[in-house]
């Protein structure tokens, strides 16, 4: 069987529910903190624990926050939403249930923008994290021999970001998630740290012969907490589904784990759906109403969208492309305003931020924050090339030094006698010695071998170490060859 031409008849259809942590001081219903890092079961209290008699008390600043995202994404904010109770087995929630929102969201409908279509979201919740197992002990017939508990991210705010089921390819399920971690982190929300747990997926994959609109047999794939495990397990997940229908078997209903070491995924247990979970509204916590005017409080602090400052960057001249690497990178798009804000050339510090200090970055591994460049010093540095100072490229060969010490751009030029050479008598004197040194090169360029003018071009910079003016410098070496 050629198995890639069978795939040909199958389409994929992806739903995700991306889970975000919330970036506040405090947990959803009590006062624990809630750090990444702390020591096992330090970030911790009575409300965490379930403890008898504690009541949830609910942090704005969560709702503040789910409202912002709302807005982000074009939903509708309802005038009323509340909190259930998600009735499951925890064995990392002491109180052996969540506190979710089941039937009245925070968030309804609303989108997201991919570079080839438009993703629908069906509704954004908000609702409490469970703790974290750690399996442990040697493997045997069960598994783990023993498992530990950590409560710290227990009651963690969350919001469940749901999509509609409008993804076809994990290239397009990567880009969805890629899209939604920028809005969220620029809105500041959420770190989107999926290393961290602090954003995490879960996608739901079915597939369907081409053409046809019923949907198939979906599968969950839990906890995927990277971009690429995320495009892995849907390639493997359609295969292992194309492969099933194939043989005349039937796709079941099921809850998976990917395993990132084999690239496959297993099955966890059976698909719950929601009359599973038992849901009834949470007694201890009233009913929210959304006013329009805690709606108009939270619309105004709403910063710059990526897809607002990526139209922006084009109306400066800069291409799709360009824009594009500078928006994806926050602490560098930051950078840049700040630069902007100095009459700084667009294009000029583009290239610079793309280039060499990019490229600086990832090999310190590290940001922007962890250089000594200030924004005032690298728009210093490039106001010497537009003014003819320095060369483009003795500017790249000082960024790097800037980077590192943070020398004053112009003491920096003067210290190493860098600046151009634009007196046309010291020039021409250099063009001369080039020549009268080369006159067998000078022979064959007269012959018609053009490109040997490249060859003078760069003889002259050799002994100029970079800083001849290149108009000047072209202008009288044509001249001398014309002769």
């Amino acid at each position: 069987m050629d198995f890639e031409a069978v795939k040909e008849k199958y389409e994929m259809v992806i739903g995700l529910e991306v889970h975000a942590q919330l970036k506040t001081n405090t947990k959803i219903f009590g006062l624990e903190g809630c750090k990444f890092g702390c020591e096992p079961n330090t970030e911790t209290g009575a409300v965490t624990m379930g403890l008898p008699g504690v009541l949830p008390v609910l942090n704005e600043k969560v709702v503040d926050m789910g409202i912002l995202c709302g807005l982000a994404f074009g939903s509708t904010i309802p005038k009323r939403c509340k909190f259930d109770r998600k009735q499951y087995f925890y064995p990392d929630l002491p109180k052996g249930y969540q506190i979710s929102q089941f039937d009245e969201p925070i968030c309804l409908g609303g989108s997201i923008k991919i570079s080839n279509k438009t993703i629908g979201i069906t509704r954004a919740h908000l609702e409490e994290d469970a703790g974290k197992l750690v399996h442990a002990g040697a493997s045997g017939l069960y598994g783990s021999a023993y498992s530990l508990v950590d409560l710290n991210r227990a009651g963690t705010p969350l919001l469940e970001i749901v999509s509609e089921p409008d993804i076809r390819t994990s290239d397009e399920a990567r880009e969805y998630m890629e899209e939604l971690r920028s809005i969220l982190r620029y809105i500041g929300v959420c770190d989107g740290n999926l290393e961290e747990g602090s954003m995490r997926c879960d996608a739901n994959i079915s597939i369907r012969p081409k053409g046809q609109k019923e949907f198939g047999t979906r599968a969950e794939i839990k906890n995927l907490n990277s971009f690429r495990a995320l495009q892995r397990a849907i390639e493997y997940e359609f295969e292992r589904q194309v492969e099933l229908v194939e043989a005349g078997e039937k796709v079941v209903q099921e809850t998976r784990l990917w395993d990132d070491n084999s690239g496959t995924t297993n099955s966890m247990r059976g698909k719950e759906d929601a009359h599973d979970y038992r849901y009834f509204p949470e007694p201890d916590l009233m009913p929210l109403e959304i006013s329009e005017e805690w709606i108009e409080r939270v619309r105004a602090q709403m910063p710059e969208l990526p897809s607002q400052k990526l139209e922006r960057y084009q109306g400066l001249g800069l291409s799709e492309y360009d824009s594009k690497v500078i928006v994806a990178q926050m602490d560098i798009a930051k950078f840049f305003d700040e630069a902007l804000k100095l009459n700084v050339n667009p294009k000029i510090a583009t290239n610079f931020l793309m280039g060499e200090i990019s490229a600086y970055l990832k090999e310190i591994q590290g940001t922007l924050a962890d250089t000594k460049l200030t924004v005032e010093n690298f728009v210093k540095l490039l106001s010497l090339i537009e003014k003819g100072t320095i060369s483009n490229n003795i500017a790249k060969s000082l960024i790097i030094d800037i980077l590192k010490t943070g020398e004053d751009a112009e003491a920096l030029v003067e210290k190493k006698g860098l600046s151009v050479i634009s007196d046309e008598g010291e020039i021409l004197a250099i063009i001369q010695g080039i020549l009268a040194k080369n006159q067998a090169q000078v022979a064959d360029y007269k012959s018609g071998k053009d490109k040997l003018y490249g060859f003078f071009v760069g003889q002259i910079m050799k002994e100029t170490k970079g800083r001849a003016n290149p108009a000047i410098l072209n202008k009288l070496l044509k001249a001398e060859l014309d002769k």
